[in-house]
């Protein structure tokens, strides 16, 4: 059984971390809030590591779940970085969402050091990490993303390598897109049953049968319609997300009308103190 490393204990990589203890791996954890990782060993088995190097060492695989390219470019490449302990041959697979040129630069220096790049990032949020559900989009080395997948596995119900280097972060730009023209479209459809007079509750029951159902329709109307948004993925991340999107848009020539509106709205819920609040709250741009 591999060696494995993780990095980043927050509120996805905790569980993914946990999954891969309650496996029986041979892990070792590294955050650089140290009461995270003393908190995960608590109820999880693996070794606490003072660095990115330490944890590295020894290990076949590394997984990084973090929260942005500066954090991914620290841990993978500064000073007692993983590439610093990682043996060549050795696996990094990284699962934050980061920008696809990262991604790429990442691969190319782990590459000069005989060692694999697979971008990773992932959809299905906190509940998805607690109950081994994500869905998975990767780039990189097809060998590498195959070695990989018996940790994946582990946390993931649907994992695909999309193509080469940053195909995965491409690919989580579009599952971005989707999303927020989805919650934008939900919170105007719950806007206008209100403004209308409808049971907004019956309108939901309804309409979640037929072609307007989605992912977020059945998870969020309830909080949406109680005005509850302290849980769930914040506007924050959103708008980071949206920012590599439209960069990405800019390079490509994509036409993303509908994507970079949405985002002008997150600023605003952001500049009305609500860059912790759930994407849903959308709703209550609206309703204010």
């Amino acid at each position: 059984m591999k060696n494995i490393g993780f990095i980043g204990l927050g509120v996805m990589g905790s569980p993914m971390a946990g999954h891969i203890s309650n496996a029986g791996y041979s892990l070792k954890v590294f955050n650089r809030t140290r009461k995270k990782s003393e908190l995960w060993s608590d109820e999880y088995s693996g070794e606490v590591t003072l660095s990115p190097a330490e944890l590295a060492e020894g290990c076949d695989m590394v997984f990084l779940c973090v929260g942005n390219n500066q954090d991914v470019e620290e841990i993978v490449l500064g000073k007692n970085g993983v590439l610093e302990g990682l043996k060549a041959g050795g696996i990094i697979v990284d699962h934050t969402t980061t920008s696809s040129v990262l991604a790429r630069t990442m691969s190319v220096n782990s590459s000069e050091k005989g060692i694999s790049f697979i971008d990773a990032p992932v959809s299905g949020g906190e509940i998805g990490a607690k109950e081994g559900t994500l869905t998975i989009m990767a780039g990189g080395d097809e060998e590498a993303f195959k070695s990989s997948l018996e940790v994946i596995n582990l946390y993931s119900k649907f994992c695909k390598r999309m193509g080469g280097s940053g195909s995965g972060q491409l690919t989580k730009m579009v599952n971005q897109i989707c999303i927020a023209g989805l919650v934008q479209g939900l919170a105007e459809g719950m806007h206008f049953s209100e403004k209308a007079g409808l049971d907004t509750k019956e309108v939901i029951e309804v309409i979640s049968k037929g072609a307007a159902q989605s992912w977020q329709m059945e998870n969020r109307w309830e909080t949406m319609l109680s005005d509850f948004y302290e849980h769930g993925f914040a506007v924050d991340w959103m708008r980071k997300d949206l920012g590599f999107v439209l960069e990405e848009a800019t390079t490509n020539g994509s036409n993303l009308e509908v994507t970079a509106l949405v985002d002008t709205f997150y600023e605003e819920i952001q500049q009305k103190g609500g860059g912790r609040w759930d994407t849903s709250s959308l709703f209550r741009r609206l309703r204010s």
